[in-house]
């Protein structure tokens, strides 16, 4: 396996690139030293996830696991609230990469503001008076497939406590339980975020003939599924059918968010959506 890369990208922007983790990081203020202590936390980060995968892909029960590494026990932290369902600490990996990685930029480091996107799951750090306005991609095509374009924002002011955001769905980086093209959450880190919209996604579902299922393993191999059942198409629904499951997650995220889990979450399913979390959900954009 190759190394870590890092490059610089139009706009001042650090590109941090190895094996599955991508990276792209924004600051405001001291960017060169800040640059200079992501990089430098940046290595070893695959290897010490790679030394506890077998923890990490197992599902969280009673005892609470005894992970090592930051990034690690961060995956462990955020998933521990949800351990009454299946949920292994991977439906926090990249938050939590994230968050460790942001942490690491800004220790001892005036900035205005700063980011890590991981994927599409970002960490958040705001000065006092600073906010930071975050596009959500959550369009997709007839097959669930993403297009790309952008749905709405997130827009956050210092004041809020959202220094997370997340989005899961059908047709993302990672297998889903469920049917819905998109959910994005936000939450206190985006480590958080990133086990709450894995979830929340999960829940947008309902059985019809028309949702084609396979067992995770053989969709992925080395999936930490194993033999649970994933959506790998989903054909013809009626109105019905998508306001159904869009209600299902719906009532998952609005016991997140009663919990504190979340402080908002925007679900999307084929042209409906559902908001929770009233003012701290992100915000449809202009196409509304």
């Amino acid at each position: 396996m190759s190394g870590p890369v890092a490059a610089m990208l139009p706009g001042g922007r650090l590109h941090l690139q190895h094996g599955p983790i991508d990276l792209v990081v924004g600051a405001h203020g001291n960017v060169r030293r800040a640059f200079a202590q992501i990089e430098a936390a940046f290595r070893g980060v695959l290897e010490g996830l790679v030394g506890e995968l077998a923890l990490l892909r197992a599902p969280v029960r009673e005892d609470y696991p005894q992970a090592h590494g930051p990034v690690a026990r961060r995956m462990v932290a955020a998933v521990w609230p949800h351990r009454k369902v299946f949920v292994t600490p991977m439906a926090a990996v990249a938050g939590a990469v994230a968050d460790e990685m942001l942490a690491a930029m800004v220790a001892g480091i005036d900035l205005d503001r700063a980011y890590v996107n991981d994927g599409g799951d970002i960490a958040i750090h705001l000065a006092p008076g600073q906010a930071l306005r975050v596009g959500v991609a959550g369009k997709a095509d007839i097959d669930g497939d993403p297009t790309g374009e952008l749905d709405g924002f997130a827009a956050i002011p210092f004041a809020s406590p959202v220094r997370g955001i997340a989005t899961s769905g059908r047709g993302g980086r990672s297998l889903s339980l469920g049917i819905a093209d998109a959910v994005t959450v936000l939450a206190r880190d985006a480590a958080a975020a990133d086990a709450a919209a894995t979830l929340i996604a999960n829940a947008v579902d309902i059985d019809r003939p028309a949702i084609r299922r396979l067992p995770a393993h053989a969709v992925r191999e080395d999936s930490d599924l194993g033999d649970i059942p994933v959506t790998v198409a989903v054909g013809d629904l009626d109105e019905r059918d998508i306001a159904a499951a869009l209600d299902n997650g719906a009532a998952a995220a609005r016991r997140m968010l009663s919990r504190g889990l979340i402080c908002g979450a925007l679900l999307q399913l084929r042209g409906q959506r559902r908001v929770v979390g009233g003012a701290s959900a992100p915000v449809a954009a202009a196409a509304d």
